[in-house]
């Protein structure tokens, strides 16, 4: 069971994969507000959570975004998410790539135990986990073709030099931005809207599902 401000997950297990219409199924049968299939990976995922006491992975809906994105991911392509957790990004994007050897994927987490945990587990690859502040490790690790920005910092303070890494045609996924009723969270919230949307090398979405995301892609420049 995962628990969010707005929803509770509940993850269940099947002997063989449910089709549309199983799932279509369920989900009325148990007046679910939402039903998605998610890869065994993410299962061990939960798993991973309730023994290092981690509650702030993302949502299903977010995780099954970050798979389609990881697969529009170009050749040789380079994925970053910044805070790695309990491994959840990571247990969507490996699906998404699928059998791919050929795109880079790194992950940052600034939790020693935590990042241990995630490799004990085994990792997809061409994938790494790193540990260490994103923000202060960036400059260094080049640009990439997807980028996760699932911590504080680079939703804030550190925005400038995600958008720096992004290379042209790239895309950036920013979800946690739904909860602005507190002060606090509504201005960081409406500044983070303002400075995406503010951006002209940026193509900006907003998207309200889930715990709420920003969706965006950098301009390609002509020659």
């Amino acid at each position: 069971m995962q628990k969010s401000d707005r929803w509770t997950w509940v993850t269940l297990t099947f002997d063989h994969p449910l089709t549309s219409t199983e799932v279509d199924r369920l989900q009325r049968s148990t007046d679910a507000q939402a039903a998605v299939r998610v890869p065994p990976g993410v299962a061990q995922a939960h798993d991973r959570e309730r023994k290092l006491a981690f509650d702030k992975s993302s949502d299903p809906e977010v995780g099954a975004l970050l798979a389609v994105l990881a697969a529009a991911v170009p050749a040789g392509g380079r994925i970053l998410e910044t805070g790695t957790g309990a491994g959840m990004g990571l247990a969507w994007i490996a699906p998404g790539l699928g059998d791919r050897e050929d795109v880079e994927v790194l992950s940052v987490e600034l939790d020693a135990e935590r990042a241990a945990s995630v490799r004990a587990a085994g990792l997809a690859p061409g994938t790494s986990v790193l540990v260490g502040d994103a923000l202060e490790l960036i400059g260094s690790q080049g640009t990439f073709d997807l980028v996760f920005a699932d911590t504080p910092s680079a939703k804030t303070t550190g925005l400038a030099d995600i958008l720096d890494a992004l290379r042209p045609g790239g895309a950036l996924l920013i979800d946690d931005i739904a909860d602005a009723t507190h002060p606090e969270s509504y201005t960081r919230i409406t500044t983070l809207r303002e400075r995406l949307f503010g951006d002209p090398r940026l193509v900006v979405a907003e998207l309200t599902c889930s715990t709420g995301m920003f969706l965006a892609t950098r301009r390609r420049t002509q020659d």
